[in-house]
């Protein structure tokens, strides 16, 4: 089925965005495998940096809990940009060119002012978030000091702020959405195209809206998958967030034309 719905920018010419199955985020998962399988030391190393950093980002918030809350939400608005060394390596891996670890680091180079105003949008999105839920918390009563996981345990499961809880994971959640929408082929396109950033982020959309469904899906996937990484105080991530990498960039290839 061809997309029926065309962003029009003044001035700005999108590329085509194809329709997709449902069946298609399974076979991006399989295909970010092969890509670990062809580049281990390389994808894994960025694994270990994501899983590293985050550790010690954990460690820091543990005495302020609305921290942890956005360190822990902030990752997923991020993680598209912290990831553009893995989407180097496919692109590199699709030409059947060999790189290593140092070599990928390189693409942030490539496109470097378009890639910088990206990180601007997303670092003023989790501006956004951090102020906000400094602010939500605060209403909750004195925190600090206080150990992180008994404090949100006791927001969590003492029912005493359902509506504060209800309305503190839907802004989140539409906020991570609405990111989402906007950058999850976003980098590829602009490390793959040189394409400026607000090209890339309104083809990201379109692309979005073309595919609402199955993208729904992904997201679900990703989310999933990352909070299993968490899960293992984020050491799950080292094999996790290289295979989500690498699945994104054939997201990118199967979704923009």
């Amino acid at each position: 089925m061809t997309p029926n719905f065309h962003l029009h920018l003044p001035g700005v010419t999108l590329p085509g965005t194809r329709s997709i199955s449902w069946q298609q985020p399974f076979a991006w998962l399989s295909a970010g495998l092969e890509d670990l399988k062809a580049n281990p030391g390389p994808s894994l190393a960025y694994g270990l940096l994501f899983a590293i950093g985050g550790d010690l980002i954990m460690l820091a918030a543990l005495r302020h809990p609305y921290l942890l809350t956005v360190a822990v939400s902030g990752f997923f608005l991020v993680a598209p940009l912290l990831a553009a060394g893995l989407y180097e390596l496919s692109r590199q891996t699709a030409r059947r060119q060999k790189i290593l670890f140092l070599d990928s680091l390189r693409c942030y180079r490539r496109n470097g002012q378009s890639l910088a105003l990206f990180g601007l949008v997303i670092g003023l999105a989790a501006i956004f978030w951090e102020r906000f839920s400094a602010i939500a918390f605060a209403l909750l009563g004195d925190s600090s000091g206080a150990e992180a996981g008994v404090f949100l345990s006791r927001i969590l499961l003492s029912g005493e702020h359902g509506t504060f809880v209800v309305a503190w994971f839907i802004l989140g959640g539409l906020l991570a959405l609405f990111i989402f929408a906007l950058s999850f082929v976003s980098v590829p396109l602009m490390l793959d195209r040189d394409s400026d950033f607000v090209t890339a982020m309104a083809t990201s959309l379109q692309a979005f809206l073309n595919n609402a469904g199955p993208l729904l899906l992904w997201a679900a996937m990703i989310v999933f998958l990352c909070l299993l990484g968490f899960a293992t105080l984020l050491f799950g991530l080292v094999v996790i967030m290289p295979i989500l990498g690498h699945a994104s960039w054939h997201a990118y290839r199967d979704l923009v034309e």
